[in-house]
């Protein structure tokens, strides 16, 4: 049927037999009485008026349909054609891939001149898919067309066909590399012949170099953060030196004091001819001495209090550089995968746009809207320039488009007079500020109706005042740290350090806001962009419309800044270009410059930690010298049984049930495991290097190590009944290896402080003892929660390797996916590949005889970030070629490595860095 005169589809009752049916240029706007027709096989209705897909439910043998030239907007009843073959739905209106699932014959597909903009895993499905034409559409991104890697038969693909506009992405830079590399198996690519395997080669070594220059840039990335971390611990061990040598010092003289208020109690309880002085008859002696405890106790509470205010600020700039650790390293990870199309270039004063993007930060900051929180100034200490080219592209299209409209315009004859730079700060009430600032850089902003999905207006929301834009985030953090004041020192400015984007935005036809309406575009048909001003008659009334502005009562009126500090509203997400990342700091009186040995890549100013001053020690002093000032007592270098009943003020040493050791020079106990009545044991501020005296004590409940040279728990042992334990301020650094044998050892224990060692990775010792240990009620002097330990159980759980581990993190792949990544090829091979495991209940019965090896070959394993302590469950992978350990917990190299070579013969790739264990280099030998 062809020319016109067929406007229905009427009268195929008339064919049942009908195997071919082809209908061109009608006004046909919907598929109707094809249910006559169950052997149609090919169907042609084309250039008509189709606005949706239907009537073909029962044209299950159809095997081409052709449907392009219409109106239709979405894929949809198309499930029961499981035979297609051939589908064309070019030149419509459908913007999402959707509905194929089904169509796993399908071997051609033309959705070319439609408005698709992302692929997804949308033709997954379809792996008998050989043809495939998206050419005329939207898609901009690499990383979305790597899904097409995913059709193991693709072999024709156009993506800028001749009779089509090309996609956004075929003008981007190393586009054809790109595909080829993917796509090794393509023979036609835009209607050229790539079949030689000289192109296919060439890509694939242009890509490999350039996953060497990333790789190399990575690892000179995370260097410099290695670098800065130790740089700050040694920052960190300049600061806590003089507090910790004062606590030392006014911990022992306490200590001292207890003792002495301790005899003159107990010697006030007996009769008065045992008293061997008067001095112990004297009530005003006692008074005295618990009035120099309060001072000192006092003291000690100023010099841990200042301890953690410095260690909470080393975990703060440690924080800090690693969040720019990841930024950068994700910046050099998305330049790889869009091939250069995406680039972050990083500015120096050297640079004119850094100049000029400086100089424009700085005027637009007004010190005057900081007034209520001390702010001075404001410090830039990373600018980064962004080079979009598919973002670029989009905005200057856009911007084309405005101008070659056929109706007259304000800005059609001076366009330049609609651009500005405005400021963007994520609000991160309602999304991840550092997710969405990275997602903005890489796809742009987004649209008006995602921002109403999360509760703010219909519009991108932008101003030209640095602390209009940041106010959301100001207050979100103020929250943040009243909310959490209770467990950690209060930060004087938490919202000092900061991000914004800086942003090329065309304004187009502008206009004021206003009074009492939503800002949304249907108020506003004829604008493209709405401005709200802070000093406007309306803000009062637009408070509720439009929260995003800075209160009056926020904001001092003593500069005339606030004249000029607008808040703009931009309705097409298109018409705004992210150009610039800044890095920020605010500047306070109390403030110090950064030093200049932190390396330039993390432009991180470490956060002050806070100051003693002299009349601090002055204060100190003060305390040490309150009377009574003892005498020092003669110290023990050893201990035998007459200096045991001596301290113990005992006959036998069978009655000795308390026995303080305090502030001597012992570091062996040889008679101690004769006192089996003892259940009360203090030896702090001694030499003890070890423990392996302190043995076989049925009846010790408490010991008190504390201030000593312990370095390692290894001779505890026969402690069934121990319930306290104190090792702080000693020199313990393996914690697995020390809470093992805690837990074997001491088997009551409920009260545990482990402080100030010098624990490797100290960041996860509370969840390492919490797992190891699970009796604990107090730990470090804090209650245990009930979902502390069950999250520390499930922690422990993760450091052993067992079957259900190998299931998850094996794969059986012989070769590295074809993906633009960093990644290991076992890492990669997780996130890609799907597990071999399937869940069949033979196989189940099959694992509790039989290990996992005599079902599966695997030959990559990927354990990082996994807080693996032993390779001791490293079983069965005799063919195991590749493996992965990066980011656990592994310590004794000797032992890990002869499970490997015993274990692991066929192993060609190992990587175990940022392990415990440092400089170590290891080769495996067949």
């Amino acid at each position: 049927m062809f020319f016109s005169g067929f406007p229905r589809m009427v009268g195929l009752s008339l064919f049942p037999r009908l195997s071919s049916l082809t209908i061109i240029g009608q006004s046909i706007s919907s598929i109707h009485g094809l249910e006559y027709c169950p052997l149609l096989k090919e169907l042609w209705v084309v250039e008509c008026k189709l606005n949706e897909i239907c009537g073909l439910h029962n044209c299950v043998h159809l095997r081409k349909l052709f449907l392009y030239d219409n109106n239709i907007q979405q894929i949809t009843n198309l499930e029961m054609l499981v035979d297609l073959h051939i589908l064309w739905l070019n030149k419509n209106q459908i913007s999402d891939i959707q509905g194929l699932n089904s169509l796993v014959s399908l071997k051609e597909l033309n959705l070319a001149d439609n408005a698709i903009e992302t692929l997804g895993h949308s033709l997954d499905p379809n792996i008998n898919l050989q043809n495939l034409n998206l050419s005329g559409n939207k898609i901009s991104s690499f990383k979305d067309l790597t899904h097409l890697a995913q059709l193991p038969r693709l072999r024709h693909l156009s993506l800028k066909d001749p009779q089509s506009i090309p996609n956004p992405l075929c003008l981007l830079y190393n586009y054809y590399i790109h595909v080829l590399y993917h796509m090794p198996h393509l023979q036609r690519l835009d209607t050229y012949d790539i079949s030689s395997k000289h192109l296919k080669d060439t890509a694939e070594s242009t890509v490999l170099k350039k996953m060497m220059y990333y790789t190399m840039r990575e690892r000179c990335a995370l260097r410099q953060f290695d670098d800065l971390k130790a740089k700050l611990r040694q920052q960190r061990r300049d600061q806590i030196q003089l507090p910790e040598e004062r606590i030392r010092v006014l911990t022992h003289v306490f200590r001292n004091m207890e003792c002495e208020l301790s005899h003159v109690q107990s010697a006030g309880k007996g009769d008065p001819e045992d008293l061997t002085s008067d001095l112990h008859n004297d009530h005003s002696h006692e008074q005295r001495l618990q009035h120099k405890l309060n001072a000192l106790k006092d003291r000690l509470k100023f010099w841990k209090r200042h301890l953690e205010e410095v260690e909470a600020c080393h975990q703060h700039n440690v924080a800090l550089a690693s969040d720019r650790r990841d930024i950068t390293v994700h910046f050099l990870l998305l330049e790889l995968e869009t091939v250069g199309s995406i680039r972050f270039e990083e500015g120096n004063t050297g640079e004119p746009w850094f100049t000029s993007c400086y100089d424009l930060l700085l005027s637009r900051f007004c010190a005057w809207d900081y007034k209520p929180h001390h702010v001075t100034g404001i410090k830039i200490n990373r600018i980064i320039r962004i080079h979009n080219r598919a973002l670029r592209q989009r905005f200057q299209d856009k911007v084309h488009s405005l101008l070659c409209r056929q109706e007259p315009s304000p800005y059609s004859q001076n366009y330049k007079r609609c651009m500005e730079y405005l400021f963007y700060v994520p609000d991160p009430e309602h999304s991840c500020e550092r997710d969405e600032i990275l997602q903005i850089l890489e796809n742009g902003f987004k649209t008006a109706n995602a921002y109403k999905a999360l509760g703010r207006e219909r519009a991108v929301h932008l101003s030209n005042s640095v602390s209009v834009s940041d106010r959301l985030r100001m207050t979100f953090m103020q929250k943040k740290s009243c909310s959490t004041s209770g467990s950690s020192p209060v930060d004087r400015l938490p919202f000092r350090h900061g991000q914004l984007i800086i942003s090329k935005v065309f304004l187009g036809r502008s206009a004021a806001a206003k009074e009492g309406l939503l800002i949304d575009c249907d108020h506003y048909p004829k604008a493209n962009s709405v401005y709200l001003s802070t000093c406007s008659k309306e803000q009062k009334h637009t408070a509720q419309t439009a929260p995003d502005l800075l209160g009056p009562s926020s904001l001092p009126d003593s500069c005339d800044c606030r004249q000029q500090q607008k808040l703009w509203y931009m309705f097409d997400h298109e018409m705004v270009l992210p150009e610039y990342l800044v890095d920020f700091e605010y500047v306070t009186k109390d403030t110090s410059q950064p030093s200049p040995d932190f390396p330039s890549s993390f432009h991180t100013s470490p956060a002050d930690a806070p100051s003693v001053s002299l009349a601090e020690l002055d204060l100190d002093e003060e305390a040490l010298k309150m009377e009574p000032i003892l005498k020092p007592h003669p110290k023990l270098l050893s201990l035998d049984e007459k200096s045991i009943l001596t301290v113990a003020r005992a006959n036998v040493l069978s009655q000795i049930t308390v026995l303080n050791l305090h502030g001597n020079s012992l570091n062996k106990l040889l008679e101690i495991s004769r006192l089996t009545a003892l259940k009360h044991l203090t030896l702090s501020f001694n030499e003890f290097t070890h423990l392996d005296d302190i043995s076989h004590m049925p009846n010790l409940e408490y010991l008190d190590v504390s201030f000593n040279h312990i370095s390692s728990l290894e001779g505890l042992r026969g402690l069934g009944r121990l319930i306290e334990l104190d090792l702080r301020w000693n020199q313990l650094t393996r914690i697995r290896d020390d809470m093992n044998i805690l837990r074997k050892r001491t088997p009551a224990l409920l009260r545990l402080d482990t402080r100030h060692n010098p624990w490797h990775r100290n960041e996860c010792v509370r969840m390492v003892v919490l797992g190891r240990l699970k009796t604990l009620t107090h730990l470090d002097d804090v209650l245990v929660m009930e979902e502390e330990a069950g999250a520390a159980i499930q922690v422990a759980a993760q450091s052993r390797i067992n079957q259900a581990s190998l299931m998850t993190h094996s794969r059986t792949d012989s070769e590295r996916p074809r993906s633009l990544s960093l990644l290991s090829s076992a890492h990669l091979l997780t996130q890609i590949s799907p597990s071999p495991w399937k869940h069949s209940q033979e196989l189940e019965l099959g694992l509790i005889h039989s290990p996992l090896c005599n079902f599966f070959v695997f030959l990559s394993l990927n354990m990082n970030f996994n807080h693996i302590s032993s390779l001791e469950g490293l079983r069965g992978l005799g063919r195991l070629i590749e493996l992965d350990l990066r980011w656990n917990q592994l310590t004794r190299i000797r032992d890990d490595m002869n499970i490997l070579r015993k274990r692991t013969p066929a192993l060609l790739r190992l990587d175990t860095r940022h392990n415990p264990w440092h400089r170590v280099q290891v080769t495996l030998h067949d």
